[in-house]
């Protein structure tokens, strides 16, 4: 079946996975626009087709284009993907709101929970775009390293939107041979699954970093899904939301892949690094480490048990010694699974 055309495609954010889905959309469509922040990064994007901060050595297409402009990449876009790490986002979607046209279909791919509100991407778009409908508002997720999709390696994620013919346009807009979408209704669960999950992907981590083993990293995957579906299904998701891509699949591969940026915090902390010296030492943002405040605030504000994530909360935050997280998650009260 012969894809639509798409005259104007716009990526805000100009990281990595940003990056990777501007040259996805690029190859697919002919053309991409690419909103960043830096002139230099810009410059060099443009003149080297390559982003040699966040995805050095990779080629992008000829047809990605970068822009400093945030007008130039939203006006008229058919379809606008928004990966801008979440602390940030409610600047830039301010920015942006100017320019956003009713027709667009409005795509995020941030993994993340603002701190100060509580709020998913979903529900910023709604308070910061509120010309906006949201039957053309959805969430791109799942397992999806971005070297490995610029590798050309199969990848296969979710695109969850209320509507069920703005889904398919993007469905039809993302897939290719080596990139398959499928679609599903629960945006809500979606975004927890895949912000939810980096909390996680930084216990597993911890864990690995103390040297422990394959037994205790499979336990704090599975117990940490079990406090996932608890605190999604008390905030309105689908439950089987959680044990398809954009759940447990994303878990998985952030829990035990190397390229995790939030099981690489994890590790560090466990062999002894402070996060202060771990953070400045990376280029780019581990969502779980802020996530984590916001986790830990939803589960005290909605009464959710969520042990995996207060231990996390209490190492990143509160100073207390990976040890002692695990000595006091191992000597809970005993219970049924």
């Amino acid at each position: 079946m012969k894809k639509p055309a798409f005259k104007k495609i716009g990526v805000i954010g100009g990281g990595s996975w940003g990056t990777t889905l501007a040259s996805l959309l690029a190859e697919i469509h002919g053309r991409a626009l690419l909103w960043v922040r830096g002139e230099d990064l810009c410059g060099k994007i443009n003149r080297a087709h390559e982003n040699p901060v966040y995805l050095p050595g990779f080629k992008l297409p000829r047809g990605l284009e970068a822009t400093t402009e945030i007008e130039r990449a939203v006006s008229e876009a058919e379809i606008l993907v928004f990966v801008v790490p979440s602390q940030y986002a409610r600047g830039v979607l301010e920015r942006m709101a100017p320019f956003v046209s009713p027709e667009t279909v409005l795509v995020s791919a941030t993994k993340g929970i603002e701190n100060k509100t509580l709020k998913t991407m979903a529900e910023l778009f709604r308070e910061c775009l509120p010309h906006h409908p949201p039957a053309n508002q959805s969430c791109l997720s799942g397992p999806s390293f971005a070297k490995e999709v610029m590798r050309k390696m199969p990848t296969a994620v979710t695109a969850a939107c209320h509507e069920p013919k703005t889904a398919q346009r993007i469905q039809q807009a993302f897939s290719s041979p080596l990139f398959r979408v499928y679609t599903n209704p629960d945006i809500t669960g979606v975004e927890l699954a895949g912000a939810l999950k980096n909390v996680i992907a930084i216990a597993a981590g911890v864990s690995d970093g103390m040297g422990f083993g394959h037994n205790t990293r499979a336990s704090l995957i599975t117990r940490g899904l079990a406090e996932i579906v608890r605190l999604g299904t008390a905030l309105g998701a689908n439950p089987s939301t959680f044990y398809g891509l954009a759940g447990v699949g994303d878990l998985i591969l952030t829990c035990t892949g190397d390229l995790s940026r939030n099981r690489t915090v994890g590790v560090r902390l466990g062999k002894g690094e402070t996060l202060l010296g771990i953070l400045d030492d990376m280029k780019m943002v581990a969502e779980g480490v802020k996530t984590t405040r916001s986790a830990h605030d939803l589960a005290r504000k909605h009464g959710i048990e969520m042990p995996i994530v207060e231990q996390i909360y209490l190492l990143l935050y509160k100073d207390k010694d990976a040890r002692a997280c695990v000595k006091d998650l191992m000597l809970r009260t005993l219970k049924a699974e």
